[in-house]
């Protein structure tokens, strides 16, 4: 990672939009010069993730950090994506983060629910997309991805309805028709419907079979999976870490990570730090969620539910 060029005559600019590189390995910052330059983008600095945390905080401007991620870095790592964290959060810039799926875990507890653009073994395609929506936070102009930003911005906000949607659901089966979605923790009134952990494991065997006789994009729904994945960890009082979680999405990890950042927003997923390992998180349902999971497995029984 020495031989990136780090000096000062590295880091001026012109009327393109300067993007900084951090990277894991020299392959990793290949990839990642590779998707900054297909969106049109200037590279203004690459640097090794040992030292980018501080060779950022000295950063007068940039638009936007792409972090390529292929090997584990430890708490050089941790503490940059931490701190990147709380830079988009501020608005200093935007950032994406692109990381190979062994590193899920340690990266989400990292990054949270913040606004990094985080996606996992992500083709060209995910990868132009990702920096087009980052980027289109800022209005930084890309040359080649207009049409990646047009796209990706109809299909986060039809995401974003969707997920709405959804939770207005869950608010009418929890506490009536008309009732807002509650973000408490504290769980609804009432009495909460019995239900076993065979009958979820039984409705999710049953979607899962479903691959065997059509495709399964046909049949994607990853909040529902990640719903049913959830109400039967909680019955078996298991913790669901987010790479569990997004395995049982049965779509892209990227995709998963996009439902599960909104889920988290819209209140009706939990993240919890795991107390043994900094480098985990652990999600699961909002109570209210949970409660109106099981109303509905109780009004329209298993089969049904599938």
């Amino acid at each position: 990672m020495d031989a990136y060029s780090t000096d000062a005559t590295d880091l001026s600019y012109s009327d393109a939009a300067p993007m900084l590189l951090a990277a894991s390995s020299d392959l990793a910052m290949i990839r990642a010069e590779r998707s900054v330059v297909a969106a049109g983008l200037r590279i203004g600095g690459r640097m090794p993730i040992d030292g980018a945390a501080e060779r950022i905080a000295q950063q007068i401007s940039t638009s936007a950090l792409w972090i390529e991620l292929d090997c584990d870095r430890g708490l050089a790592m941790d503490e940059l994506l931490v701190q990147v964290s709380r830079d988009v959060a501020d608005g200093r810039y935007a950032a994406v983060v692109s990381a190979t799926a062994e590193l899920l875990d340690p990266v989400a507890a990292s990054v949270g629910a913040s606004g990094v653009e985080l996606i996992i073994e992500a083709n060209d395609a995910e990868r132009a997309a990702a920096l087009a929506v980052a980027t289109a936070k800022l209005e930084v102009p890309l040359q080649v991805s207009d049409v990646a930003t047009d796209n990706n911005a109809e299909r986060l906000r039809q995401l974003s309805e969707e997920v709405s949607r959804i939770a207005s659901t869950l608010a009418r089966l929890s506490t009536g028709p008309g009732a807002p979605v509650r973000t408490s923790e504290q769980p609804p009134s009432g009495d909460i419907p019995p239900l076993s952990a065979d009958v979820v494991r039984s409705v999710i065997r049953a979607r899962r079979l479903r691959a065997r006789y059509s495709r399964d994009e046909l049949f994607a729904d990853p909040a529902w999976d990640m719903l049913l994945d959830l109400l039967q960890a909680e019955i078996a009082q298991h913790r669901v870490p987010v790479s569990s979680l997004c395995i049982a999405a049965a779509v892209p990890a990227t995709t998963a990570l996009r439902w599960l950042k909104t889920m988290v927003k819209e209140g009706l997923f939990l993240r919890r730090a795991d107390p043994h390992d900094g480098r985990r998180v652990f999600v699961e349902l909002a109570p209210e969620t949970s409660h109106a999971l099981r109303r509905y497995f109780a009004d329209v029984g298993p089969i049904a539910a599938i």
